[in-house]
């Protein structure tokens, strides 16, 4: 494909495929007659970011929203394209062709408009080309096309509903189910990779966590295990997950868990079971999320109270009013190296408070892959606690 390289044609024309592959630039005659009196009344700007910022403030006016929109949808033209062809590049063997991919990117422009802050630097394009890939990507995997998943980066990913309907599908019963559920909830609970970018191939846990995971999990059951166990039983979740994702045709005569001795067709679990489990798992599920919202918000709300007024500010144009700290700086009339240095202070603050809390309520030794763990639960709460 040929770049464009006037700023009439970069916000007047569409791509055309032919055959799966790029034909033609085609233009739209109304879009171009309506750049071309833009330039006319403003001949000195000739640049594409210029241009991009213009039309996007008009599409943030209803009554200039559809032709804005229709200018960066053909200014958006190329970096869907890319976006498209790179994904169709990494997995050949998708059903899908490029032409399939780009449409299914081109139609999350509303997303990316809605998404985009050029107040933050942001970069239209590179912002764009991002949105596209992802959506590319989602689209492909709601469809069954790929699997990029970790077996951990699964387990991370699944529903427990999913997990449920997988687990009754490989043919266990209501205890066994119980125990997988648990091992799950302390697995969800206690590993939050920090690497950030790749959730999908996260690797498995250290061992650090795993014995966290051992005691959680053994607080909670009656039947005490190790970590090899656990891990074992998470394994055996993920594949039964797999089967279960992709509809795998077994021989009813298959070995079912861990015992050689049991068989699918003998545990076939019947519809009053399955309404049993689903009953127990509803109630557990919203005891547990009821339980833990509530003790963070006690930790963290306590801890917020305690820092000095000024510093709560900081945290409240930081985080509700999304400002950066050279502007809080502006607005409080103290230097950018103090709101810094607060910031950093109260942030450290905060997560000492939820390290002692979950040290003394999980008894988990705290380490520091388990404090960014932890880091990255507080961003999120602190984000959501004043977005209220």
């Amino acid at each position: 494909m040929h770049p464009r390289q006037s700023i009439i044609e970069i916000f007047s024309t569409f791509v055309q495929f032919e055959a799966d592959r790029f034909s033609r630039w085609a233009t739209e005659s109304s879009l171009r007659r309506s750049i071309q009196n833009c330039l006319n009344r403003t001949p000195q700007e000739s640049s594409e970011y210029f241009w991009s910022l213009y039309w996007y403030k008009f599409w943030l006016i209803p009554e200039t929203n559809l032709l804005a929109k229709q200018h960066l949808t053909a200014y958006l033209q190329e970096s869907c394209y890319w976006a498209s062809q790179k994904t169709v590049n990494s997995f050949a063997s998708t059903q899908y062709k490029l032409s399939d991919c780009f449409q299914i990117a081109i139609a999350q422009v509303d997303k990316v408009l809605k998404g985009f802050n050029a107040d933050r630097g942001f970069i239209l394009k590179n912002y764009a080309n991002a949105i596209f890939g992802s959506a590319i990507r989602e689209n492909l995997r709601q469809n069954r096309e790929i699997d990029i998943c970790t077996d951990w980066g699964l387990l991370r990913k699944i529903t427990k509903k999913f997990l449920v309907e997988s687990l009754q599908n490989a043919g266990l019963l209501l205890e066994d189910i119980n125990a997988y559920i648990l091992a799950w909830n302390c697995f969800k609970t206690l590993y939050i990779p920090t690497k950030k970018g790749n959730s999908r191939q996260i690797a498995q846990p250290d061992n650090e966590i795993w014995e966290a995971i051992a005691k959680a999990y053994n607080a909670q059951s009656s039947h005490k295990v190790n970590s090899q166990t656990l891990e074992k039983r998470l394994l055996t979740a993920a594949k039964a997950a797999r089967r279960y994702r992709y509809f795998a045709v077994d021989s009813l005569n298959i070995p079912k868990g861990d015992d050689n001795s049991w068989e699918w067709l003998d545990n076939i679990p019947g519809t009053q079971q399955e309404s049993l489990i689903n009953e127990i798992l509803a109630q557990e599920e919203e005891q547990t999320r009821n339980f833990q919202q509530t003790e963070i918000n006690k930790v963290l709300v306590a801890a917020i109270a305690q820092l000095e007024p000024q510093v709560q500010e900081i945290l409240q144009l930081y985080y509700a009013q999304e400002l950066t700290q050279d502007k809080i700086a502006k607005q409080l009339k103290i230097q950018q190296y103090t709101v810094s240095r607060r910031l950093k202070k109260a942030q450290e603050t905060l997560l000492r408070f939820l390290a002692n809390w979950s040290k003394d309520s999980l008894h988990i030794s705290i380490t520091s892959d388990l404090l960014h763990n932890i880091n990255t639960l507080m961003e999120e709460w602190l984000k959501n606690y004043y977005g209220v």
